[in-house]
């Protein structure tokens, strides 16, 4: 990984991590990714609404593997955004709790804050919504380890 810092510009910032959510993480392009916003060990990640992420045909309402997947996503760019760099991670543990069914036919977006980090361990918070901030799909807390490789 990349010992280079940051820059200070948040849209340099963006434009840096941006390839991070396409051909760097086929995954993250696959699901249709978007970094949206950046901060100090903050970061605010969309994953649009598309029919294939549905878990509930009957319903619309997407799977929760997907929410899963944006909010480990956000949080761990979140990490990045608090060491100031690159470095090599791994989500060691996320608990994800679903606070209600998101809607269908609207993107989501996570909001997740990297609060502290030790000599090989950041924490992490989140919160999921589809446009209601206030009245969250699911909210994360977790731990990824640091390896300084």
């Amino acid at each position: 990984m990349s010992d280079e810092a940051f820059p200070q510009d948040k849209q340099a910032l963006m434009e840096m991590l941006g390839p991070l959510f396409g051909d760097a993480v086929p995954h993250n392009q696959v699901l249709g990714m978007q970094l949206v916003d950046v901060g100090p060990g903050e970061a605010s990640v969309r994953l649009p609404y598309q029919d294939f992420l549905v878990g509930n045909p009957e319903t619309g309402v997407l799977h929760g593997g997907a929410v899963m997947a944006l909010l480990d996503v956000a949080c761990g760019t979140s990490v990045f955004l608090k060491l100031r760099r690159l470095a090599l991670i791994a989500t060691l543990d996320l608990r994800i709790d679903y606070l209600r069914p998101a809607r269908p036919g609207k993107d989501i977006l996570a909001r997740a804050e990297c609060y502290k980090v030790t000599r090989s361990v950041a924490f992490v918070r989140a919160l999921a919504h589809d446009g209601e901030p206030d009245d969250a799909v699911a909210s994360a807390q977790g731990t990824f380890i640091i390896r300084e490789d």
